[in-house]
């Protein structure tokens, strides 16, 4: 039997646009006519690749000797054998020299996104063009995971309805029924190969940050290490592959304050993708389009952007305009904070909305140049629009956590980038969030209807924020919040990670942007070349024994 690759994407609403096409390994013909449409990252690969005699690299002289060299363990060299180390370095800089354009910016231009702010709405059209028009890399070697990932995307796209799962509450999805089908697959076949290169404390050291507000990090990094169910030491089975580093613990070594610099942050991550691509070939077999990483601190975008722009980047400053930020490739990482290491769930929870005795609530320092607009406008202006600087010190921030408990919205306003904790903070203590923070992408795009339980503002709306809340009837209000409380358990941190709780949709985010960027051409041109000179081997050792 033909296997039937799908060449469709699906719109906000659930909508299947696009076609199908049947294709059999052995037909050229057919493979010349399948659709290049869902592809992997759209940047030029720009590691640098070294063979595999090449001297060991160090950082700057100015870094503390303590991190300079990531570790390479003893053991044998995993590259694939009879590979061409010198054509891969080619090939990858042929590639260099035409860069393929950005997803969002191809978007922009072909579709002509009016104004600085791109909408809900507009961020779901884009979403669905990257996933049909992105082009990938052509794995330099076929992959049976590449199939595995292929015949996913297929059975996602072709998800039965099935709305009965009394965890899921249909009208947070996209598509309930597509997330839980990704979901199970992901359950059922994904393997994830954790590198066991980098030096403590910013690699492999997830206790460093596991408070506070970059903890998204350090918990993915901790639950991602310790599970028996993902993870894999045999790198064949691998989906993805891990970096399991923490961006705030390299902005803590190695940033040199009011440097204004972070090129040796910048220079390290490369020392760091050198050795792994030296060692092994499994970033060069894709260009590192199957490999990750988790990061939360705001120059993440920047410190990565030129030498793991290919990577899926889970994020959370998540700038669909400015920071390279590509959706259908990059993840929103939710900012969460964590204020105790041993107990995630402290002061989970609120008051009912019967009890919400404040209409809006805001609270933080001036960070940026929204939050001052917001306080010129609304601080001390009105009763029921409690609207704060930084509030005085309290035992366990109890005065900031009592307001969001007892506020029926809370504001999220952005700082210095687009990305907020509160966003998770007002969905823990059951607040309906306003997000006031242009061209943010929140976190699990891919899969929630955010419309359905937060409210965005644009920037530039601030003086008329009352007036939009007061606007919102009354029952829709308690719909949106009623639909907080069913969201939580996809932003809470366990200490043993809990079936579709923040751990696993991260996860399973990266995986779904992984099985979506897979492209049929390519995988089925590889099985063909693979199945013809099988087949000529076979018959040469035929004829022989003639």
């Amino acid at each position: 039997m033909p296997n039937k690759v799908s060449s469709l994407f699906t719109s906000p609403k659930g909508q299947i646009v696009g076609n199908t096409t049947h294709f059999h390994a052995s037909n050229a013909s057919n493979i010349s006519n399948l659709h290049n449409n869902i592809s992997d990252a759209s940047s030029p690969i720009s590691a640098t690749f070294l063979p595999p005699n090449s001297p060991d690299l160090t950082l700057p002289k100015a870094v503390n000797t303590t991190l300079d060299n990531p570790t390479i363990p003893s053991g044998p060299d995993t590259s694939k054998p009879g590979t061409d180390e010198s054509k891969s370095v080619k090939d990858f800089k042929e590639l260099q020299k035409n860069p393929v354009q950005s997803d969002n910016k191809s978007f922009t231009k072909e579709v002509g996104l009016m104004g600085d702010v791109v909408t809900i709405s507009e961020m779901h059209d884009m979403l669905a063009h990257n996933r049909a028009t992105s082009r990938s890399m052509k794995p330099r070697w076929s992959s049976a995971v590449d199939q595995e990932l292929l015949d996913a995307k297929f059975q996602i796209e072709n998800a039965n309805v099935n709305e009965n799962d009394p965890r899921l509450y249909p009208p947070l999805y996209v598509n309930v029924s597509r997330f839980k089908r990704s979901y199970e697959l992901m359950e059922k076949i994904l393997k994830v190969y954790i590198y066991k290169e980098g030096d403590k404390p910013i690699f492999h050291q997830p206790q460093a940050v596991l408070k506070g507000i970059y903890a998204s990090e350090g918990w993915f990094m901790k639950n991602m290490k310790a599970s028996q169910h993902f993870v894999t030491k045999k790198s064949k089975q691998a989906h993805l592959f891990y970096t399991p580093f923490s961006s705030r613990i390299l902005e803590v070594k190695l940033y040199v304050p009011d440097s204004h610099s972070h090129k040796n942050m910048i220079q390290y991550l490369k020392n760091y993708l050198d050795l792994i691509a030296r060692k092994y070939n499994f970033w060069n077999r894709t260009g590192g389009s199957d490999h990750f990483f988790v990061a939360c601190h705001d120059w993440s975008p920047s410190i990565t952007k030129k030498y793991m722009d290919t990577c899926i980047r889970a994020m959370c400053n998540s700038d669909v305009k400015r920071e390279g930020f590509k959706l259908g490739k990059d993840v929103a990482l939710p900012e969460t904070t964590v204020s105790s290491g041993r107990n995630p769930l402290r002061e989970f929870g609120g008051k009912p909305a019967s009890q919400r005795s404040t209409l809006a609530f805001f609270a933080g320092r001036m960070h940026g140049d929204v939050r001052p607009i917001l306080l010129q406008h609304w601080e001390n202006k009105d009763p029921e629009m409690k609207i704060f600087g930084k509030l005085p010190k309290s035992k366990n921030n109890k005065n900031y956590v009592q307001y969001m408990k007892s506020s029926k919205y809370c504001i999220c306003a952005k700082g210095y980038e687009v990305n907020s904790p509160r966003v998770v903070e007002a969905i823990f203590y059951e607040c309906v969030p306003v997000i006031i923070s242009d061209n943010f992408v929140p976190p699990f795009f891919e899969v929630l209807n955010w419309e359905s339980f937060a409210v965005f503002v644009k920037e530039k709306d601030i003086p008329n924020l009352k007036n939009i809340l007061v606007s919102i009837p009354e029952t829709r209000y308690l719909v949106m919040q009623e639909r907080v409380k069913k969201v939580q358990q996809h932003f809470l941190w366990h200490v043993k990670p809990m079936k579709y709780d923040i751990f696993h949709m991260i996860l399973h985010s990266i995986w779904y942007n992984r099985v979506f960027r897979i492209n049929p051409r390519n995988i089925s041109e590889s099985a063909f070349a693979m199945r013809v000179t099988g087949e000529r081997v076979l018959l040469t050792s035929m004829q022989k024994e003639v």
